[in-house]
């Protein structure tokens, strides 16, 4: 794996089959391609592409069940699911929580990866990821959350959440594409 680097892909595999989901799956639509372009580079550049996943209650660590779960006709968020989905080597670590740090074996895996620097993507920029990017600050990872790469209940919403990442954590937010592999 290059210079320590990881992806993690938060939140990616989602039914969006919540009350209020709608605008959220909208704009998650809008930033999985990019979250598939930077996900594509980086399995090119041998970067390990962890998906950070919510495991919606179900308490199983079967990643398998939640992507068909999310997959599924008729779910709001099947095309992102689908279109995300995680490829042959990919990592994954379910969370019961916002933090994939939170009650998950995510550090652990990241000390065995050799890892000191994180791309957070995924959804929603003021929660999961937000909260991730701040338990990965306060573990002294260093950090990239491109603005293109990131999705919440509307474009105010996500742009505060990554102000505030800039501004408290000194967060990279360029969009996906300025990212060197």
């Amino acid at each position: 794996m290059p210079s320590g680097l990881a992806l993690v892909l938060v939140d990616t595999i989602n039914g969006f089959d919540f009350e209020g989901s709608e605008p959220l799956a909208e704009a998650a639509g809008r930033a999985a391609e990019h979250i598939e372009a930077l996900a594509r580079r980086a399995r090119e550049a041998g970067v390990a592409v962890i998906y950070a996943n919510d495991n919606f209650g179900q308490w199983r660590s079967d990643f398998r069940a939640t992507i068909d779960a999310c997959t599924a006709p008729g779910k709001p968020g099947r095309e992102v699911s689908l279109r995300l989905r995680p490829e042959e080597g990919d990592l994954f670590v379910l969370k019961p929580m916002h933090s994939a740090f939170y009650a998950t074996p995510f550090e652990i895996l990241l000390d065995h990866l050799d890892v000191d620097t994180l791309i957070l993507t995924g959804f929603a920029a003021d929660l999961c990821v937000l909260f991730t990017a701040h338990d990965a600050h306060m573990r002294g990872f260093r950090l990239m959350v491109p603005s293109d790469c990131t999705a919440s209940n509307s474009p105010a919403i996500t742009e505060r959440a990554l102000a505030h990442l800039r501004d408290a954590l000194s967060v990279s937010i360029a969009p996906s594409f300025e990212i060197e592999l």
